[in-house]
């Protein structure tokens, strides 16, 4: 009877249980505290981007139109350097609509995110932005803003759209190029 009595007490060693579990939630409370630190201090080096693009008023006639999820922005080749600054770093849904003047994307609950088609460069279909990988594909996006070379990162909800997102950003891009060329032409 003298053992059992033992291994109940093992069992029911609470003080024992109530100090693992408070280290456990301060270890935890201080690997956040950590985390929330290290965005902030990434915001505070990206604070000399500039402000984004307005939204139009009327952005146009849709060209295409998909939803989906946004996956964030980096900087341009470097798909781990996320860019936080103005939002940019927050993934979120997304709706995204490319028309002749740009794209656009509408972010529920987010700042929204308009580039110009000016500002658009390239677009590609990569398996990762931001330190997220997804084996399926993303469309990636690069732009120009205001002399900062970004990539940002789309999923949409069916995966076969982005071949047809990648050749109608890359007929823009390509328009918007010989536009600016025959304007600068005398």
């Amino acid at each position: 009877m003298g053992l059992l009595a033992q291994e109940q007490a093992k069992v029911t060693d609470w003080p024992g249980y109530l100090g693992w579990t408070i280290g456990l939630v301060i270890v935890i409370a201080l690997v956040y505290w950590l985390m929330r630190q290290g965005w902030n201090w990434r915001r505070t080096l990206q604070s000399d981007l500039p402000p984004l693009p307005a939204l139009p008023d009327d952005p146009g006639t849709p060209l295409l139109e998909t939803a989906g999820r946004y996956h964030g922005t980096t900087t341009a080749g470097n798909w781990l350097d996320r860019v936080v600054a103005h939002g940019l770093g927050t993934r979120s849904l997304a709706d995204l609509t490319l028309t002749e003047a740009g794209l656009l994307v509408r972010r529920p609950g987010d700042v929204d995110l308009w580039i110009p088609a000016e500002s658009l460069t390239a677009a590609r279909l990569d398996s990762g932005i931001a330190g997220k990988v997804v084996p399926s594909g993303l469309l990636v996006v690069t732009w120009d803003h205001q002399g900062t070379a970004l990539d940002s990162g789309f999923r949409a909800d069916h995966a076969a759209e982005h071949a047809a997102w990648v050749a109608a950003l890359e007929a823009l891009v390509t328009r918007t190029k010989t536009k600016k060329t025959e304007e600068a032409a005398p």
